[in-house]
């Protein structure tokens, strides 16, 4: 499965704000390869446990990926970090 293309745009404690790239023509949406994001994320230890995660989508929309036990669980749509 192909990876999205985004970048980490910033980082605390608390949070991690992500912003979908694209060109989406070449790869998927952050929404669409929710799982595999979250999952590099965790991997790679930019999103460590408790930290919320925060995606600017491709519309310019700030959304949140929810995230479990280091796992994809859903979306909360148009929110504030």
């Amino acid at each position: 499965m192909r990876q999205a293309c985004y970048a980490i745009e910033a980082q605390d404690q608390k949070a991690l704000i992500i912003s979908d790239l694209g060109p989406w023509d070449r790869y998927p949406t952050v929404t669409n390869a929710a799982e595999g994001v979250v999952q590099e994320l965790v991997s790679s230890g930019a999103l460590q446990p408790g930290m919320r995660l925060f995606c600017y989508d491709s519309d310019g929309q700030l959304d949140e990926l929810l995230v479990e036990n280091g796992e994809f669980a859903g979306f909360r749509c148009g929110v504030q970090p």
